[in-house]
């Protein structure tokens, strides 16, 4: 991302710098594009969402299916063991 920005004026637009810098670190152009674009969020430039913020969903969602899977495994146990209490107060 430094050499895009470091280079920038030596071309006539963005891309241009980030097609030349590409070949010379050996990765795609529009691999290079994407990474300078999440930079250039990151660095609160573009609006968008950042590293952070995504990884922070990401963990979020993650402790839900959790927490949702947790609540079921509740739900079932607790109608299991109530229809087993119904059953033993028949029996008696």
């Amino acid at each position: 991302m430094r050499m895009v920005q470091g280079h920038r004026g030596e071309h006539p637009s963005q891309w241009a710098a980030i097609e030349s810098i590409a070949g010379k670190i050996g990765c795609a152009p529009q691999t290079l594009n994407t990474w300078v674009r999440q930079h250039e969020v990151d660095s609160g430039q573009r609006e968008g969402v950042s590293t952070s913020e995504a990884q922070r969903i990401k963990d979020l969602e993650r402790e839900n299916r959790e927490l949702r899977k947790a609540n079921e495994i509740l739900k079932l146990a607790s109608a299991f063991f109530a229809q087993a209490e119904l059953d033993r107060r028949l029996k008696s």
